[in-house]
């Protein structure tokens, strides 16, 4: 029997797993301007799946490289996700929050709202208490 496609289904499942939350802590701390960083590395790991022998390691050094190659589109995802306010903008960064606000439809259940809000949103607004009340 021959378990290496298993194998290395698990393998990507745990690779693509593990780029969510590098992509959304890359474009929090780096901003979207860090793709450069996944595309070298996804040259080096994809360069590298070329040249070593074993299967496995192979496979997964390409997979991994792949998924670098693919955060890149993910990191332009994530920012516009930011915008909308499905995730924190960093508030370090000039602008981003102003963004972030704009782009809000209404309350994500991460502040408390307000009166202003409340009124601004006038059809979010039981949505947004009824979110607040789970707390």
């Amino acid at each position: 029997m021959n378990f290496y496609g298993v194998v290395i289904a698990v393998i990507t499942f745990m690779i693509i797993g593990v780029f969510h939350p590098i992509v959304i802590k890359a474009e929090y701390h780096l901003t979207e301007r860090c793709w450069p960083l996944f595309l070298a590395a996804g040259i080096v790991l994809i360069g590298g799946s070329v040249l070593v022998s074993n299967t496995m390691l192979s496979c997964v050094l390409g997979v991994t490289g792949c998924s670098c190659m693919w955060s890149i589109k993910e990191l332009r995802e994530q920012k516009e996700r930011v915008r909308k306010g499905w995730f924190p903008a960093n508030p370090a960064r000039n602008g981003d929050a102003k963004r972030q606000d704009a782009g809000r439809s209404g309350c994500d259940g991460t502040s408390s709202c307000s009166e202003g809000m409340a009124e601004e949103y006038a059809d979010n607004a039981v949505n947004c208490r009824n979110d607040n009340e789970k707390k």
